[in-house]
C-alpha cells in the first residue's frame, strides 16, 4: 500500500512538473472564419505557438449570439487549455437581453484579459440616398418599417448598436440576423440590404473600394484607417457610442498561474508594435490586452452599463 501510495503521489508530482503548455491548446470563437475576430484570434495563436512551441487550434462556433460558443467553453475541462475569445455579448449582455443562459457570465469563467477595444462604423448600400447620419434619420423617418439593417446575430454588438440608435431617434427599421459579418456585408455591397453596424477592419477595405458608404464611426476620435469618415459626436449625435470589446476567458476553476500565464503572453503580444501593426489597426482595434483582476473589475462596471444599454435600446430576446 505504502509503495502504491508513493507512486501515485511521484506521478502526480511529475505531472505538475509538466512544463505548460505540454499539449494543444483550444481557443474557441463564437464567429465565422474571416471575420475580424476570427482574424485576431488565429494572429493571437499563431504568436502563442511560436512562444510555447505548442498548437493553438481555433474552433469556429458562431450562432445564437455568442451563446454556442460560451456554453462550449463553461463546461470544457478547467486544465488551461480551452479558452473562449467573445464579445461583450457573452460577459455582459447576454444576461440583460435574455431571461435565461446555458451559463452563468459570473460563475462559469475566468476572466483572463480584455484583448481588443473596437468602434464600430455605420455603413449603407452604395446606392443609398443617405450620406449622413442626419440623412439617414430623416429618410427612415419617411419610410417606416420600409428599410432593413443587418447584424451578426439577434442580440449581439451590432444589433444591440442598431437597437438603441433606433430608440434614440424614433425609427422603425427591419433586423435581419446573419451567422457573420462577411454575409452581411456581402448582401450590403449587392444592395439586398440598407444599412449595418459593422467592425471597422472588416468594412473598410470595401469602402475604399467604393462598395459601400460610411456614415459615421464610433469612438472620440476618427479612425486612422478612414479619417474621412465622421464621428457619431461630428455628425450631430454626441450621446451615441457603439464601441465593444473582445475578451479571452477560460472556464471557472482553471489554475490562477495558467490564467495569469496567459494574460501576460497574450498582453505581450497584442501590445507589441509588429502585431498592432499587422493585426489590430487594420482591423480598426486598440490594444489592452489586461491582467486578469483588471478585466474582471472592468466587467463588473461593464455588466451595469450593459444593463442600462439594453433596457434604453428596447432590445429584449425573450
Amino acid at each position: 500500500m505504502r509503495s502504491l501510495a508513493f507512486v501515485l503521489a511521484l506521478a502526480a508530482t511529475i505531472a505538475q512538473a509538466q512544463p505548460y503548455p505540454s499539449k494543444p491548446i483550444r481557443m474557441v470563437v463564437p464567429y465565422t472564419a474571416g471575420g475580424p475576430a476570427d482574424l485576431l484570434v488565429r494572429g493571437l495563436g499563431q504568436k502563442l505557438s511560436e512562444t510555447w512551441g505548442q498548437q493553438i487550434v481555433v474552433e469556429n462556433k458562431p450562432g445564437a449570439n455568442e451563446i454556442i460558443a460560451a456554453q462550449d467553453i463553461a463546461k470544457s475541462p478547467p486544465d488551461g487549455y480551452n479558452y473562449l475569445l467573445a464579445s461583450d455579448a457573452v460577459f455582459s449582455l447576454n444576461a440583460s437581453l435574455y431571461s435565461k443562459l446555458p451559463y452563468d457570465p459570473v460563475k462559469d469563467f475566468a476572466p483572463v484579459s480584455r484583448l481588443v477595444n473596437a468602434n464600430l462604423m455605420l455603413v449603407a448600400r452604395p446606392d443609398f440616398p443617405a450620406s449622413t447620419v442626419r440623412e439617414l434619420v430623416d429618410y427612415a423617418k419617411k419610410n417606416p418599417g420600409k428599410l432593413n439593417y443587418g447584424s451578426v446575430g439577434a442580440g449581439g454588438v451590432n444589433h444591440l448598436a442598431m437597437a438603441w440608435f433606433n430608440t434614440q431617434n424614433a425609427l422603425d427599421m427591419q433586423h435581419v440576423p446573419y451567422k457573420g459579418l462577411v454575409q452581411g456585408l456581402q448582401d450590403l455591397m449587392t444592395s439586398r440590404l440598407d444599412v449595418m453596424f459593422a467592425v471597422i477592419g472588416g468594412a473598410a477595405p470595401h469602402l475604399k473600394a467604393g462598395k459601400m458608404k460610411a456614415l459615421a464611426v464610433s469612438g472620440q476620435t476618427r479612425n486612422v484607417l478612414i479619417p474621412e469618415v465622421p464621428t457619431f459626436t461630428e455628425a450631430g449625435l454626441p450621446n451615441f457610442d457603439a464601441s465593444f470589446y473582445f475578451g479571452l476567458a477560460a472556464p471557472a476553476g482553471t489554475p490562477r498561474e495558467l490564467v495569469a500565464r496567459m494574460a501576460d503572453e497574450a498582453g505581450k503580444i497584442v501590445r507589441a508594435s509588429e502585431f498592432k501593426e499587422k493585426y489590430l489597426i487594420n482591423l480598426g482595434f486598440e490594444a489592452v490586452g489586461d491582467r486578469p483582476a483588471e478585466f474582471a473589475a472592468f466587467l463588473k462596471q461593464d455588466r451595469e452599463l450593459a444593463a442600462k444599454k439594453v433596457k434604453a435600446s428596447g432590445a429584449k430576446l425573450d
